[in-house]
């Protein structure tokens, strides 16, 4: 389905920074369209609720509710709604979180602009873009799925 309307993505991050440095991103961006930001979880859910964005950029790390859960919480609500986790974190278990939970896409902080949009518009029809970090964090669970666990959690 093609059509002229500008990608609808929402900023969660609680950093004011980050959020400010996305924001001057997404308004350079013609195809790309501003629509809310939120500074944790909770208030990225509300904000979904109230925006319904085509896509999220979603820290992991934040307080109150993280990234994650607040994934998981969209991702139930609105299915529809394509969540981007966007973090510093390249850890196994932050990027099976986010995945488990709904994320679309997983990125580090330090993505170029343009892997960002490509990502942005990838995921509003539904394409995955994994940052190789955490694509490397998959393969690594893949080869020992067990290691990490205890032998008495099995």
């Amino acid at each position: 389905m093609t059509t002229n309307r500008p990608i609808r993505v929402l900023i969660a991050d609680d950093h004011a920074m980050v959020r400010s440095g996305l924001a001057g991103f997404l308004l350079a961006s013609d195809d790309l369209e501003l629509v809310g930001e939120a500074s944790n979880g909770s208030e990225a859910v509300r904000a979904c609720a109230e925006t319904r964005p085509d896509v999220v950029l979603m820290d992991l790390m934040m307080p109150g509710m993280d990234g994650a859960t607040a994934i998981r919480a969209i991702h139930e609500a609105y299915p529809d709604i394509r969540v981007i986790a966007l973090t510093s974190f390249p850890e196994q278990d932050l990027v099976q979180r986010a995945l488990g939970a709904g994320a679309i896409s997983y990125l580090l902080k330090n993505v170029g602009a343009d892997e960002l949009a490509g990502a942005i518009r990838g995921a509003s029809v539904g394409r995955s873009t994994l940052a190789p970090e955490a694509a490397e964090a998959l393969k690594v669970q893949a080869k020992h799925p067990l290691e990490g666990h205890d032998a008495s959690e099995a």
